[in-house]
């Protein structure tokens, strides 16, 4: 058995601050979007090989209803392994942070920030490790 790959969905009230934020701010790219209405209901975002859906609440009412209310429950929890803290700390300027620059005991340096919709996003570079 192979798993492929793991891609997180979020559950947003709107996918449009969300888009930008990592589109303008973080340089992925949007790779497929749906419709619904005159907004968004469906974006698929990539970048470096990561992949990132968001889905908005009317479009799961519609498309899911079984999980509508489930899904408004949030908030989505992610943790990002990034090359270099510095940048993306210099991209999400401004955003709510909801955890200052820490270093860990496995190792990592960390911060976390919420994205537009309340999402948790916790950004972290490993050190390279010494070579014998």
């Amino acid at each position: 058995m192979s798993i492929k790959r793991i891609t997180p969905v979020l559950f947003v009230p709107e996918i449009e601050p969300c888009l930008k934020f990592w589109t303008e701010r973080l340089g992925f790219q949007k790779t497929a979007e749906v419709p619904e209405g005159s907004k968004l209901g469906f974006v698929m975002l990539q970048k470096d090989g990561s992949e990132l859906m968001y889905q908005s609440y009317a479009s799961v009412e519609k498309d899911m209803p079984a999980i509508a209310s489930t899904v408004r429950k949030g908030p989505t929890f992610l943790y990002i392994e990034v090359e270099n803290l510095d940048a993306i700390k210099g991209a999400v300027k401004g955003s709510e942070i909801y955890m200052t620059e820490r270093t860990t005991f496995y190792g990592a340096r960390e911060i976390g920030i919420k994205d537009p919709a309340g999402h948790y996003v916790t950004f972290a570079q490993f050190n390279p490790q010494p070579q014998n």
